[in-house]
């Protein structure tokens, strides 16, 4: 068993008018990957709804931030310092305009890109070292505002195309516990039908 606590992030708004948003790809994914693996979210820690238990020996809390996106990080950084996780061990999974819908960028850190949801987390760590995994989206058709986009639901179309995208990033975080950043980066940032 690694004693080690991982801390995987969704992001999203909380309140069911927002569960289907294309803003809430970060919540999808952690839903999924608790239901895998039996985990429930049971606990209400700073500002987050937490699932706690192990996933293929690993120690992990998966987080559902509380506080609607712009202020994550009012949230992430407490649990953060409460599980004294060094910063590759948080792992923060969101949407991305500026990926194509479906596709998936893995990176062990950097900026926000624009996005209010790292911003907010950024800030309150003071730090960008930590991994992250980015779920596209696309960009708005035509000159339609990116933040209406972004609260639009999924049309039924879209969120069964994302089924195997979610499922790819259920195994890139698999990777990512088990085997470290490099691998699973190998898998989730190759084109899609390239294993």
């Amino acid at each position: 068993m690694d004693e080690r606590r991982r801390i995987i992030v969704g992001l999203g708004n909380p309140g069911k008018q927002y569960a289907n948003n294309r803003h809430n790809a970060g919540f999808m994914v952690v839903d999924r990957l608790a239901d895998r693996h039996g985990l429930k979210f049971t606990r209400m820690m700073n500002k987050g709804i937490v699932a706690l238990g192990e996933i293929e020996g690993h120690k992990v809390a998966l987080v559902k931030p509380q506080t609607f996106m712009n202020l994550s990080g009012d949230s992430v950084a407490p649990i953060f310092r409460f599980y004294k996780a060094a910063p590759g061990d948080l792992l923060v999974v969101y949407d991305e305009l500026d990926l194509p819908e479906g596709q998936l960028r893995l990176r062990p850190k950097g900026g926000a890109g624009g996005h209010n949801g790292m911003k907010s987390i950024i800030a309150r760590l003071g730090s960008e070292e930590f991994p992250r995994l980015r779920v596209g989206v696309g960009r708005p058709p035509g000159r339609r505002d990116p933040k209406d986009f972004l609260l639009d639901d999924f049309t039924p179309a879209e969120l069964a195309m994302l089924d195997s995208v979610f499922d790819r990033a259920i195994e890139g975080i698999r990777r990512w516990l088990t085997d470290g950043i490099d691998n699973a980066m190998n898998f989730v940032n190759k084109p899609i039908g390239d294993e």
